[in-house]
């Protein structure tokens, strides 16, 4: 009993702890009305918003449990590049918003190179991703 009361404790402290790091992360940088203005969608900010809320959610919801969806393999292309665009445009709005490539460029001493030194990041995001997809993909 004692056991389980401190797994509940302990659960629910962590879960307070991440979810209150990711609403300071979202809230403080600004990063949902960042991404807004970085792809013309101002209008739709309650829309991004709310989208976060029922992923988070919806998230937290199916990590109780062990859902099964039984959907053809098929929906995994749609999903997957939804999934896909949003990470990669959370990331662009968050490295904007930190002038991440900038600094990087200025410590690395590539000021004048940053187009390089960003397609390097892009070419390596993509190599890895491939690798882990086809290697999780074929060697299971």
């Amino acid at each position: 009993m004692i056991d389980q009361a401190f797994a509940i404790l302990t659960g629910l402290g962590g879960g307070i702890a991440v979810g209150s790091g990711l609403v300071a992360f979202i809230t403080v940088l600004g990063i949902i009305p960042r991404l807004a203005q970085l792809t013309f969608t101002a209008s739709w900010v309650t829309r991004y918003e709310s989208a976060v809320i029922l992923g988070a959610l919806s998230g937290a919801w199916m990590s109780l449990g062990s859902p099964v969806i039984s959907l053809p393999v098929v929906s995994a292309i749609p999903v997957g590049l939804s999934a896909g665009m949003f990470i990669g445009l959370l990331a662009a709005a968050l490295t904007e918003v930190l002038n991440v490539f900038p600094i990087l460029a200025k410590r690395v001493g590539a000021s004048d190179r940053i187009k390089w030194l960003l397609f390097a990041i892009v070419l390596g995001k993509i190599s890895g991703s491939l690798f882990h997809w086809l290697y999780f993909q074929f060697m299971r």
